[in-house]
């Protein structure tokens, strides 16, 4: 293998350590010389590729953040199956979900473009259906959106909410998934694909 190739390699390696350890401990408490230790070369390695502890923890999430933007397709049609695409993803990604909440936890506002970006897209997207009906209220599409985010992902690795208040419901999560589906069916009303209590998840 070549140098570049090695090097590349050495990286890849580097951001895999970094992402188990920066989903447990986040940015404050997480460790260089841990991260060095799991991949097995020199923590100044990791500076000069990375720069710095922040710039290796954006770069982690970044990178992991794509699965997210290539594997979840947004419907702005049919806002449940986004909903119930996202609570999957969201279950199977714990680490994912740790490493979003210490971004949001310690560097605050949302500082990556691609993902800024990506949220105002989706808000964009629903904007023509917007309007309502008497069964179904209007919402803004960012409270829209927001709610549907923190629904689908009220039970995973990053919420203090489901998993501490129900925590047998992901004993079962399939009747998990439908009830996602059918709250966010009646959120979005019918202009998102909602308006019933009785459709089913993925409906």
């Amino acid at each position: 293998m070549t140098a570049a190739g090695n090097a590349e390699q050495t990286k890849a390696l580097i951001l895999d350590a970094a992402m188990e350890e920066f989903s447990a401990y986040g940015i404050a408490g997480a460790r260089v010389d841990r991260i060095a230790r799991r991949v097995g070369c020199n923590k100044n390695l990791l500076y000069v590729y990375f720069g710095n502890k922040e710039t290796l923890f954006t770069t982690v999430l970044e990178r992991n953040l794509k699965k997210v933007y290539e594997e979840i397709e947004f419907t702005p049609d049919d806002l449940p199956r986004y909903a119930t695409a996202v609570f999957d993803f969201a279950m199977a990604h714990p680490d994912l979900m740790r490493l979003m909440l210490w971004s949001s936890l310690e560097q605050g506002a949302d500082r990556l473009e691609a993902r800024a970006d990506a949220h105002s897209d989706k808000i964009r997207a629903m904007a023509p259906a917007s309007g309502g009906t008497p069964h179904a209220p209007a919402f803004r599409g960012a409270f829209l959106l927001t709610a549907i985010m923190a629904i689908a992902t009220a039970w995973s690795a990053a919420s203090p909410f489901g998993p501490t208040l129900d925590p047998d419901a992901p004993n079962q999560p399939e009747a998990l998934r439908e009830e996602v589906s059918k709250a966010v069916a009646l959120l979005a009303g019918p202009s998102f694909g909602g308006g019933g209590a009785d459709r089913g998840a993925g409906g």
